[in-house]
């Protein structure tokens, strides 16, 4: 494939409707131009084409074994992190003071965006080691963070998240790996962990594992759960070389239908009573320190989707224009030669369905970024940084959702359009669609995700959350209205948005009754819809720049073409997805409840 993803896009939404060069005006970001900002992409883009792109398929082919205890994964992972780690690009997020550069989360994502649409299996290696030492810099001890966190920023060592236990899968509140208190302020550390992505290979002399625990004697329920740093190898007596068996033994390997170059672990912890874990931060905190690293890959993972949906878009644009087959509906010569696939309405549909998910899902995840820097510009603590932060939190769970959710779908209708072909290893779009399907699964199914976005996203702190969103929806829709040939787009959308508002309302009646079966029955209906309403959104904000730039600048023929097409495909986005909210609200203003009352009707038989 000649292409994955757009640049041209990423300098738009980046430059243009974010204005990321606004951001160097503050301190925390005074170092940086706006030159430099591009010289990080071109970084990624070099990664991308030298080593991530050829190892695409064959990393997919010869996916990671097991033998003797050992995983052994594709070689060209280990040369993927050496490169991040060189470049800076592992901490390029980190405070200078714990060996990052502070460049701004919405400029990391877009070189995510890059090398994820390239080869999306190894990005998690590097991933996961920058989310494991952010934690240990956030909450660990000064010691932890020299003896650990120093060297996964360098890519020297990797990182894990150790979660989710054969009895406990989304349920952390069961988690039973129990850690016992030694004399020396140390902890052995006893019990079962499965589906750790990443966590064995023979890429990096260390692992390091952050493993949720809970210490002897402490309460049951989340309340009792500790962090812990546990290495694959820990210090020898003197300190000088870590090189002892911390008793963590790969029990086995996931083999999965997708994204098989990052291996899926069941590791055991202390099957020989030596494996020894430190403690982060404070006792029985672990789930809360957990939850920073665990929203990072939300975003992360709804990034996923999308760079995958990307990567599977511009592989089905290419072969629409190559591909022959039939003449256009209207043209009954058959004397006349074939034409090109692209030419067909139908084939334009799901290429358009694919460009407005891609893009769509792309530029609220960018928006999610963005609110991140401004509180870091701002100040974490003050109150300029908390409505950002307050959107943040109830955004995070969307903009992991609806890419992850659609991505699937944008990928299904790539197969599509190559029919057959699709279907086989002879083109991308089978690894893709194998690929991008754990992504409504990684960090919460869209369920989990959905319970907490009406259950507890909307109703925080009175609803101030989506009182700010919709205030920000309203600025976008007063400004689209100033524009006649947005007027309509922007009428919908305030229709849309009242409607989602009377659905909460309606909703949040039956939770005042105490009924939360009923409440949160087709909450994935309710995420849907939320997730469709604020994409809407999204694409009106991108539609009103591309028309400000068609109106006031002298533009070349491909700047002309490229402004057009974001609003001709802001209006497929209202004209065929908008639209599917009115099933939506009708569904979720139903008061009938077939889903809760099924099984004591005896329909599962």
């Amino acid at each position: 494939m000649n292409k994955q993803y757009s640049r041209r896009n990423l300098d738009f939404m980046l430059k243009e409707v974010l204005q990321v060069a606004e951001l160097t005006k503050f301190s925390y970001f005074q170092d940086y131009t706006p030159d430099m900002f591009d010289m990080v992409l071109d970084t990624a883009e070099e990664i991308a084409d030298k080593i991530l792109r050829n190892a695409y398929v064959s990393s997919d082919r010869n996916q990671p074994q097991l033998i003797n205890g050992q995983v052994k994964v594709h070689p060209a992972v280990k040369d993927y992190v050496k490169a991040m780690g060189d470049a800076g690009m592992i901490a390029a997020t980190f405070d200078y003071e714990n060996g990052g550069q502070q460049l701004p989360t919405v400029v990391n994502a877009a070189s995510e965006m890059i090398r994820g649409s390239a080869n999306n299996a190894f990005v998690m290696f590097t991933g996961l080691t920058a989310g494991s030492a952010n934690l240990i810099f956030s909450f660990g001890s000064d010691e932890l963070k020299e003896k650990y966190a120093q060297r996964m920023v360098t890519g020297e060592w990797t990182g894990s998240m150790c979660l989710t236990e054969p009895q406990a899968g989304s349920s952390l509140s069961d988690v039973i790996t129990t850690a016992f208190p030694q004399s020396d302020g140390t902890f052995k550390i006893k019990g079962q962990k499965v589906f750790i992505s990443a966590g064995d290979h023979d890429i990096a002399d260390n692992i390091i594992h952050l493993v949720l625990a809970r210490i002897e004697g402490a309460p049951l329920g989340t309340k009792g759960i500790s962090l812990f740093v546990v290495p694959k190898f820990r210090a020898n007596a003197n300190g000088t070389e870590f090189n002892v068996d911390n008793d963590v033994i790969s029990t086995g390997i996931y083999h999965k239908m997708g994204q098989k170059a990052t291996p899926a672990m069941h590791l055991t912890f202390g099957d020989k009573d030596n494996s020894i874990g430190y403690l982060v931060g404070e006792a029985n905190k672990g789930l809360s320190y957990m939850f920073q690293m665990m929203n990072e890959a939300r975003l992360g993972v709804g990034m996923g989707g999308t760079y995958i949906a990307s990567a599977a878009y511009y592989a089905s644009l290419e072969y629409a224009k190559e591909r022959p087959q039939g003449r256009k509906l209207n043209n009954k010569n058959l004397e006349e030669e074939q034409t090109y696939i692209i030419n067909h309405p139908d084939v334009k549909r799901m290429l358009l369905f694919q460009k407005a998910v891609v893009e769509g899902s792309l530029a609220l995840l960018l928006e999610c970024y963005h609110w991140q820097d401004m509180i870091h510009a701002l100040g974490k603590t003050s109150e300029e940084a908390k409505p950002y932060q307050l959107m943040l939190d109830l955004m995070t769970t969307v903009a992991k959702t609806y890419p992850a959710e659609m991505g699937i779908k944008a990928v299904n209708e790539g197969l599509q359009v190559l029919g057959g072909y699709g279907y086989t290893e002879d083109f991308p779009l089978e690894q893709m669609a194998r690929d991008v399907r754990i992504m409504s699964i990684y960090e919460g199914t869209t369920g989990i995700h959905s319970l907490n976005l009406l259950g507890r996203g909307v109703t925080l702190n009175n609803g101030k959350a989506p009182q700010l969103l919709f205030n920000e929806i309203m600025k976008s829709i007063e400004l689209a209205n100033t524009f006649d040939e947005l007027k309509p787009y922007a009428e919908k959308l305030e229709k849309e948005l009242g409607r989602l508002q009377k659905v909460t309302m309606h909703l949040l009646s039956i939770a005042a009754k105490g009924d939360n079966e009923a409440f949160l029955a087709d909450a994935n209906l309710y995420m849907e819809f939320f997730g469709i309403t604020t994409v809407a959104w999204i694409w009106l904000k991108q539609a009103i720049v591309a028309k400000q730039a068609l109106i006031t600048q002298s533009l070349e023929e491909s700047e002309t073409s490229f402004y057009e097409s974001k609003i001709h495909t802001m209006k497929f986005f209202y004209h065929y997805e908008l639209i599917k909210n009115y099933a939506l609200a009708t569904r979720l203003t139903d008061n009938t409840l077939l889903t809760v009352d099924s099984e004591k009707l005896g329909v599962f038989q």
